[in-house]
């Protein structure tokens, strides 16, 4: 299923490090040129602002919604860097066993910011704790244009190898 829209996650400090600023404009261009809108929850600042106005100038679509409504409302997620509160939620959406199949969830790890987060999820997987399914479900990118890619791209784990 082609993506429409993306809910996007995180990344709401305004006194983030500029090149978490410079990633989101971009990944908010690159949503517009491939006619992506997204889903935004509350009053954007800082990286997720940045996202936003780089929507806006582009004449991109963004919704705003409640954060209970992310979900009904994207094909896909994206989280920016922010606080562990982001990466537990797109880990809950990721992760969750009850969703066959699952929708595609990106993680722009700008300057590795989510690398030494990632190792309990690599754990989880090694103790069990954590299927290799669901980790399958979430890609991990430093550049905004690889993320959106393998988003764009994503096919379910449990397809993978059937297809093979």
């Amino acid at each position: 299923m082609p993506l429409r829209r993306v809910a996007v996650l995180g990344g709401s400090d305004p006194a983030a490090r500029a090149e978490h600023f410079d990633a989101a404009s971009e990944l908010g261009r690159l949503l517009v040129e491939q006619g992506i809108s997204v889903a935004l929850e509350g009053s954007p600042e800082g990286p997720a602002g940045a996202l936003a106005t780089s929507l806006e100038a582009a004449n991109g679509r963004l919704l705003r919604v409640a954060r209970h409504e992310l979900g009904l409302q994207a094909d896909g997620f994206v989280a920016l860097p922010g606080g562990p509160a982001t990466l537990e939620e797109l880990l809950d959406i990721c992760l969750d066993a009850s969703i066959p199949g699952g929708k595609p969830c990106g993680l722009l790890n700008t300057a590795d910011y989510f690398t030494e987060l990632l190792k309990t999820v690599s754990d989880g997987v090694v103790e069990r704790f954590v299927r290799e399914t669901q980790r399958g479900r979430l890609s991990v990118q430093r550049d905004p244009a690889e993320l959106l890619r393998a988003i764009a791209d994503f096919r379910p784990p449990e397809t993978r190898r059937q297809s093979l």
